[in-house]
Formats: C-alpha cells, sequence, structure tokens
C-alpha cells in the first residue's frame, strides 16, 4: 500500500432523516485521499448505504456537506454525481441481458444520429476502453452469457467510459470465486495506478486487509473510528463494527450424523435432456454445504428441494416421502425449512409487519386460532420472545420489515425458519450482504440446530462460510457434481474454486458414488465416502 495525502472527498457532518423520523446517518463524516482503496465498513443498518446514497445524489442530507476535488458538491441524482465523476457499481448488476457488452457499456450516451446507434463506434469505445484497463472481455458477446465476474467488468467500465475518478463498490466480492475475487484486486490496484480512487464497501475482513489503505466505520448511524488498515487486526476491526468482540473461527464439535432425512437421486439440475444428473442424501445432525459459481444448479436445486419448482427428472425423498407434486406447505408438513435467497422476494413480505412475518408459514395451524379467532395474546408473546431470543432491532413488532436493515430483515426470516417442528433446514445465501454480527449468530444458529439433530443443507456464494461451517462439500460445476469433500476442515478454498471453474474434475470414483449419470450408483454421499 502506498503513502497518499490529498484529500479527494470530504463528507463532512451528514445527518440523513427519513419522514418516519429514522436517523440512518447522524453527523457521520469520511474523508477519502486522492488514490487509495478505502473500506466503508459496519453492521447491517449502521449508514453505509444511505451515506452512499447522499454522495451519489440517490438520497438528500438534511445536515451537512461534501467536498469534492476541493470543491463544495451536492449531487441531485445519479446523473449529476457521475457527469462530477462519481460512479457507483451496485451489488445487484443493472445490465440488459439481452444487449452485448459494448452496447451496455455507451447504454445512455450512445454514438449515432437521429436516434440509431452507430455499431462500430459503440465497439471501438468499447474496445479502447476495455484496453485501457487491461480488462479481458469480448465486447461483441452478449451479457447474458457471461460469467458473474464479467458482468462485474461491465459494470466497471461502465462507470469509467463516463470519466469516474472516484469509484464505490457495494459488496464486490459476494458472488466472486476465490479466482474471480484475486482478478478483480489485481484490477483495482490497476485503476489506483490510473489515477483513480476507490470506495470498497465489504463485510469481508480478510478482504480489506488485503486491498484496502484506510477503514471507516460506522455503527448505529455514526462514525466510530477512522484507520489505517495495516494497524488494525480482523478481531479489531470486527469489535469496531458491532461493539463487541466477535468470534470470527466457527467452533463445532464433529457431526454426528443419524438417519437419512433428505435423499435426492437422478436429479436432473440442467433442463436439458442429456444433462448429468446429480445424487446424494444429507442425514440428520449433519450440514452438507454446496459450493459453486453462481448459475451452476444451486437455484434449481434449492428450487426443486422447496417445491418453489416443479422437477421432470429424478427423485426427492424427504423423511421417506417423495415430495414429487406436492404443494410447498405440504413439503414444509413433511419438516422442511427454507432460507430463500432472495428475502424480498420469497423470505418476507415487504408490506406486512415483523408479526406477520414472523409467522407467515404456521398462521394456520390450531395453536394459534380459537374457532375463527386468533389467539392474539399467544402471537405476541411467542413474537416477544422471537424478537428477544434472535436480537431484531425494530421499534415494535407491529413496524413494516421493509423499515429494518437487511440484517434484521434476515434475522425475522431466520427466526421464522428455525422455530416448530423441523427436521431439514435448506439454508440458500443465508448470511449473503448481511453484518459480520448477524452471520456470527445466524452460523451458530445452524451449528446448534445441527447438534440438535436437523439436517442443514448450505447452499452459499460465501466460500469461508461453506468451508467454516459444514461437516462435507459438494461442489458443483455445469449443473454436475464435480467434487465431494466428506471432510470439509481438509480443503483449501483455492481447491475449492479450481473445481468451482472446471478446471478440475474428480472421477465418479472419487466422489464416492455421489454422481448417478445413469441412475446405477448405489451409494450416496452419505454412505461412501470419498477415496
Amino acid at each position: 500500500m502506498r503513502a497518499v495525502s490529498e484529500v479527494l472527498l470530504s463528507m463532512e457532518h451528514i445527518t440523513k432523516v427519513y419522514p418516519n423520523g429514522f436517523i440512518a446517518n447522524k453527523d457521520v463524516s469520511l474523508s477519502v485521499r486522492r488514490g487509495e482503496i478505502h473500506a466503508l465498513s459496519g453492521e447491517n443498518g449502521a449508514g453505509k448505504s444511505t451515506l452512499m446514497k447522499v454522495l451519489f445524489g440517490e438520497e438528500q442530507a438534511e445536515e451537512g456537506r461534501i467536498l469534492f476535488k476541493g470543491k463544495e458538491i451536492r449531487p441531485e441524482n445519479s446523473i449529476s454525481a457521475i457527469k462530477m465523476g462519481i460512479g457507483m457499481v451496485h451489488q445487484h448488476f443493472m445490465l440488459v441481458p439481452s444487449l452485448t457488452v459494448a452496447e451496455n457499456i455507451v447504454l445512455g450516451m450512445e454514438p449515432g444520429r437521429l436516434g440509431c446507434l452507430n455499431r462500430r463506434e459503440a465497439m471501438r469505445m468499447a474496445q479502447e476502453i476495455t484496453e485501457k484497463y487491461r480488462f479481458q472481455i469480448d465486447p461483441k458477446e452478449r451479457v447474458e452469457n457471461l460469467a458473474v465476474g464479467d458482468k462485474q467488468k461491465v459494470e466497471i467500465l461502465k462507470a469509467l467510459i463516463r470519466g469516474a475518478e472516484l469509484l464505490i463498490l457495494d459488496e464486490p466480492t459476494a458472488v466472486l470465486t476465490p479466482q474471480e475475487t484475486e482478478e478483480l484486486f489485481v484490477q483495482m490496484e490497476h485503476l489506483r495506478e490510473k489515477g483513480h480512487t476507490l470506495i470498497f464497501i465489504s463485510h469481508k475482513l480478510r478482504e480489506i486487509k488485503q486491498i484496502c489503505d484506510r477503514i471507516t466505520v460506522l455503527r448505529a448511524g455514526r462514525t466510530v473510528g477512522v484507520a489505517n488498515v495495516a494497524d488494525l487486526s480482523e478481531a479489531e476491526i470486527s469489535r469496531m463494527m458491532v461493539g463487541r468482540d466477535v468470534m470470527l473461527q466457527i467452533t463445532k464439535e464433529k457431526a454426528k450424523p443419524g438417519k437419512t432425512v433428505l435423499q435426492v437421486r437422478d436429479l436432473n439440475l440442467s433442463g436439458r435432456p442429456d444433462g448429468k444428473t446429480v445424487s446424494f442424501d444429507i442425514r440428520a445432525g449433519e450440514i452438507l454445504g454446496i459450493a459453486g459459481v453462481e448459475g451452476n444448479g444451486q437455484k434449481e436445486l434449492a428450487d426443486y428441494i422447496s417445491g418453489m419448482q416443479p422437477y421432470a427428472q429424478g427423485s426427492i425423498r424427504l423423511n421417506g416421502r417423495e415430495i414429487r407434486g406436492l404443494s410447498v406447505r405440504k413439503i414444509r408438513e413433511l419438516g422442511l425449512s427454507h432460507i430463500s435467497e432472495d428475502r424480498m422476494s420469497y423470505g418476507c413480505s415487504a408490506e406486512a409487519n415483523v408479526e406477520e412475518n414472523l409467522f407467515s408459514t404456521s398462521i394456520y395451524r390450531k395453536r394459534y386460532s380459537k374457532g375463527l379467532l386468533l389467539r392474539k395474546k399467544l402471537l405476541d408473546e411467542e413474537s416477544d420472545r422471537l424478537i428477544r431470543e434472535y436480537r431484531i432491532k425494530c421499534s415494535e413488532k407491529r413496524e413494516p420489515i421493509r423499515m429494518l436493515s437487511g440484517g434484521n430483515i434476515q434475522k425475522v426470516v431466520v427466526a421464522r425458519e428455525f422455530s416448530g417442528d423441523i427436521s431439514l433446514i435448506l439454508a440458500n445465501q443465508p448470511t449473503r450482504g448481511i453484518d459480520v454480527g448477524a452471520t456470527e449468530f445466524i452460523r451458530n444458529r445452524l451449528i446448534s440446530l445441527r447438534d440438535q439433530g436437523v439436517a442443514v443443507l448450505l447452499i452459499s456464494a460465501d466460500l469461508n462460510e461453506v468451508l467454516e461451517v459444514s461437516d462435507g462439500i459438494l461442489v458443483l460445476s455445469g449443473h454436475a457434481v464435480s467434487a465431494y469433500f466428506p471432510d470439509a476442515s481438509q480443503v483449501r478454498e483455492d481447491e475449492l474454486g479450481e473445481y468451482m471453474l472446471g478446471i478440475r474434475q474428480m472421477d465418479a470414483q472419487q466422489i464416492g458414488g455421489v454422481v448417478y449419470e445413469n441412475g446405477t450408483g448405489e451409494a450416496s454421499a452419505a454412505d461412501k465416502p470419498a477415496d
């Protein structure tokens, strides 16, 4: 990391209050030096996103001022921020899949006349910007055909071609493999060499330590610390974020598996008639982690098991019963709980309040009603208990869930899904986009439930999470199993990445009978360990 001194951005005493009276930022200050990679970190609800929305013109502050390149600015919207030289790459990409890389890069500033795109000039502009920043990507390729890491490159190039001197990266490594993350860090270093300044929003402490020069930490809407990253340990950073010591390493006893809870046989995740099939078992009291680059069958696997989507080939048996054709409710009544990867679309009802979301999957049960009337006192008592037990930060249980931070919304989902009579937890990205404190809490809950005899299928893009929490790991590549590791503690992160990218592939004997390509296998992941 090199020494830098000139201040490029200064956000001074920013206060942002929403119409409902919620104070998102209170007297927050942020100073970013020219040519540095500056980490912005803190728990969900700490005010990071709001502060960046104020900088990017998506929100207006009630108090404070912003100085950029020595002049006071007040971006009215994102377009004005971009014109000032401030760019932002959002966690959820804003690309048009059916268009090419070049068309996406120039979208909104298309070369041409009378509404007609000059494709040759667009291609030239895209080629020029990719070569300038050494981004290995084909401008002629359609975005829908790109890997996640390449889509992110397109987003960065969109900002750079519009003249971004300051680039905000919002959780940029959340969906990347270790290899793609390393490539991104090389690109970030090159951007700095080209004179750009970066704000790196992340919860991943190891990555902050690896790539960032300085860090600003927010907690409860206030600035609690600014420091040189080299002067802090990961534990010290997490303590600044949460206000207490956080166990960064998961400690757990060796699993003691019982009977088979979930049995998957010959499941086709690709949708192609000639596609390979996937088979595995999960037993009571164990956690099977699924690792893979997004788009390699994880979504289909979760949808099939949860009943969100019917499967045409193969078999799924939960506690001995085939679930084909059963409704989502019937599958839940067999003992399944499901944490969806998209908490706002499928995990909760944004307009409903906290209490309603806590009981949305069980309110029909007889214990919550007396005749035609709900047992309101019982619901109130149980919702209060869950809010306390899961440390959900809300003004009251009837507060709309959309008013909560992402981490607290996830805690509501988890509180609901970890309650009741469950035998299998399908945890799909259970800690995506949430802070270190909430992450620690949820991971420890998963292990606690495992120890109580619950089976857990953990699907996560966070390889550290897969390695720390899982007992065994199944790797998906090309909608098929590329590797199986019966002991997660014996696997390296870079080794997983190679199997995820398809660089390496175990044969069926090494996998230990997990892959049933022709439906002829006789042993499952639970029954036959890898050689």
